[in-house]
């Protein structure tokens, strides 16, 4: 078998996570945005090659949730810095399950399904950095690579710098590549099917703002 993982998911509090969901209120940003974390965590639990999955959170009631859902999760100690905070949870998830790989996923894969990690997983070769661009080829939704080596560069133009970097580009899935910035990435995200938590939320939400649903 090959090497098994410890996700890193990243989530800013809900409460100012999204703020490019234009045209939603901020209560309507707030739940889509804590839905969009839960079903990509969701996802990351029911990966086959997904050991644990560790997120940082400064929102205490949400890692409440996210505990629940069987994640472990940690204080954000440098919440404005995504890279930083990954460095962090890569240096925790170290300390806690040494045998495991580290790979970083953004939260916001609602669409993403156990299977899609899984397949992305297993191309990668044992001590390998590798990444997964966002559909538009230039972003990353995953980013994997040995303890020592663990070093993400997500931003603008992270694709690039991930693969100036080292790091191998990845065959995935649409449902793994989409993240949701925006209303028109909701849209996108709907039509290939998201996790229960985002339907319920994108369903209460259609009549109340545009696109979506």
């Amino acid at each position: 078998m090959g090497s098994m993982y410890v996700a890193l998911v990243p989530v800013k509090p809900p409460a100012v996570g999204k703020s490019r969901l234009v045209g939603l209120d901020d209560e309507q940003r707030r739940t889509l945005a804590a839905a969009f974390a839960m079903d990509t965590v969701t996802a990351c639990l029911d990966a086959a090659l997904v050991a644990h999955v560790l997120v940082a959170t400064d929102d205490a009631a949400f890692a409440s949730e996210l505990d629940a859902l069987g994640a472990h999760t940690i204080p954000d100690g440098v919440a404005e810095d995504l890279n930083g905070t990954l460095l962090q949870c890569a240096a925790e998830a170290r300390r806690r399950w040494p045998e495991l790989v580290p790979v970083a996923l953004t939260a916001d894969l609602p669409a993403l399904r156990a299977p899609d990690l899984d397949a992305a997983l297993a191309g990668v070769e044992p001590g390998e950095a590798a990444y997964v661009a966002d559909s538009e080829g230039v972003g990353t939704t995953t980013y994997t690579a040995a303890y020592d080596a663990f070093a993400p560069r997500f931003g603008p133009g992270s694709a690039a710098a991930h693969e100036a970097g080292g790091a191998r580009r990845l065959e995935a899935t649409e449902r793994l590549r989409r993240d949701v910035d925006d209303l028109h990435d909701l849209d996108v995200a709907l039509a290939l099917g998201v996790g229960p938590r985002t339907a319920a939320r994108a369903a209460s939400l259609r009549g109340d703002g545009p696109r979506v649903g």
